[in-house]
């Protein structure tokens, strides 16, 4: 498995749910937990389909 870079790991926390990533700072404990856990499997699904990689010498053909 290969290390992801950081503007891949940027974009798998932008298209996480908005809720996750405004309760990270919420003044109740338990709601940032939660938070925590579905950011961490938002990761970890990002990281289970890694993006694919377009070869730019190949031509692209439209449908």
């Amino acid at each position: 498995m290969t290390q992801p870079d950081s503007l891949w790991l940027a974009q798998s926390l932008l298209n996480a749910p908005g809720w996750a990533r405004v309760a990270l700072t919420a003044p109740n404990e338990r709601l940032r937990e939660q938070a925590a856990v579905e950011l961490a499997q938002t990761i970890i699904c990002a990281m289970e389909r890694p993006p694919t990689i377009h070869d730019m010498r190949q031509m692209t053909l439209p449908l």
